[in-house]
Formats: C-alpha cells, structure tokens, sequence
C-alpha cells in the first residue's frame, strides 16, 4: 500500500517561494510516531494530515501538522497547503468551503480567484518585559516586546532592521516561546503594510520562510497601531511571501496563493 502525498509553496504564486509543505491525506489516524517520521523525512517546514470526516458541501477534515522535531498546535502555511492539494485532487467540492478540525480549534478555508483565505483565531501579544539577553539573541534592539499565546514579538524601527536582523539561533532556542517574531512597518512604496521574520529553532525551524500563524498575533497588532482591520504583511525570509491579513473581532482572516510543485508516494505503510 502506497500513501499519495503533495508538496505545495504556500504564500506564493511563485514555485521555489513561500514556505513549502507536503500534504498526506490518509483514510484513518496513524501513530503520532508515524507521522512525525514522515515529517521528518519529508524534511520540510511543516508536513500536514489529514482524514476525512465528511463529504459534500460541508467538507471537513482533521487536521494535524508536524516539524521535523514536534507537533504544531497551529499552522497557517500548512493548512493554505492543505486546502490547495483537496481542491487540486477533487477531494473537496471546487467552489466549496472546507471545514478542518485541528488541535487549535476549527478552522476554514475558501477560495477567492487565486487566493485562499483562512479563518483563524486571532492571538493578540500583550506588552511584556524583554527575556533577558532578548536583544543579543536577535542581533537588534526592539522598541517594544509583547507575547502571545505562542510567540514573543519584537517591534523593531524600520524594515531595515527587520531585513538586517542576524539572529544567535542557540541564543533564541532557550526563549521560552514557539518562536520570536521579528516586525516592523513596510517601507514607504513597498505596497504592504507591515514586514516581518519568524525564528523557531526549538522547533527545528531556524527561520520559517512564511508563518501564517504569526499573522494571526501580527495582525491585530498592526490593525491597533496602523487604525484599519485589513493589511498586507510580507514576510522577509530569502523565499519571501505576501500574507493579506483582516481581524474580525477575534478571528483573523489570513489570504494567500500557492503553488504546487510535486506529488509522489510514501511506500511506508501508516501504523
């Protein structure tokens, strides 16, 4: 028995941009074991399963995802790939909405054109006292530090600092959070609103190329400081990628493109 897999470049029109996933659709639940073996082998951002939980229009999936190293409890790119490969592969009705029931909560997705959107929670940061060493790890000063229900933040002055950020990994992997968050304004022509970079090496990501999740914590974030609900947030990893973000009370809508890449077999049996 073989398992079809997808990889899929979320957070981009672009092959080869955005934050890539594989995407394994299964008939029943594996062991934790087997998936995170498959994550690990996939040796990709983040490798995303799913079941099956009904048909129709109301399509819904479970939904978990996976590191190299652990488990996420919330995932943007990786349920932006999920939904693409469903829709690729007829596995959920083309003009429909799709329901997935995650370790986070049930969240959806639809399609608008090219782009997907996402409804996730939104995770606001509260102003917090900088971690000791905060500044040193990172490599840039921050003007302000909040933390979410995952991550830290740190504000920074300008896109420049976000860009020349030269992060201490084994510094950032003692922080006690999922990851660090680094942000600030766009550039005045850019055409986004806010830019930003992710850090996780906890999680075996030393910097993620596009985090959905991290919108839902930057989104209300900049919607407070910027005074409107619906931005644009660009990501400023090396493979880069273009987040829409709008915050409905305590909900985030996350939109973005994708672009599939490969398909192939898994010749490992889940147990």
């Amino acid at each position: 028995m073989s398992v079809r897999f997808t990889h899929v470049d979320a957070f981009t029109a672009e092959p080869f941009r955005g934050n890539p996933a594989a995407v394994v659709v299964l008939d029943a639940w594996p062991s934790a074991a087997w998936m995170q073996s498959v994550a690990a082998e996939m040796n990709l951002s983040a490798t995303a399963f799913l079941v099956r939980e009904s048909e129709g229009a109301g399509a819904a999936f479970g939904l978990r995802w996976f590191t190299r190293v652990a488990e996420l409890q919330l995932c943007g790119h990786g349920t932006l790939a999920s939904a693409r490969a469903l829709w690729e592969d007829g596995l959920a009705p083309a003009a429909g909405p799709i329901a997935f029931h995650a370790p986070s909560g049930t969240l959806h997705a639809s399609r608008s054109g090219d782009w997907i959107e996402l409804d996730f929670p939104a995770t606001p940061p509260e102003a917090t006292a900088p971690p000791a060493g905060l500044a040193d790890a990172l490599g840039v000063t921050p003007s302000w530090v909040g933390r979410s229900r995952f991550d830290l933040v740190a504000v920074v002055d300008d896109e420049a600092a976000v860009r020349g950020a030269t992060p201490d990994l084994a510094a950032l992997r003692r922080v006690d959070a999922r990851g660090v968050i680094v942000t600030a304004a766009a550039s005045p022509g850019t055409g986004h609103d806010f830019v930003s970079r992710f850090f996780a090496p906890s999680l075996g990501i030393d910097e993620d190329p596009v985090t959905g999740s991290a919108h839902c914590c930057l989104a209300p974030y900049w919607a407070a400081r910027l005074g409107r609900q619906e931005q644009v947030g660009y990501q400023a990893s090396a493979r880069g990628g273009v987040v829409r973000v709008r915050v409905a009370g305590d909900r985030v809508r996350l939109a973005g493109q994708t672009a599939v890449v490969a398909r192939g077999d898994l010749l490992v049996d889940p147990s």
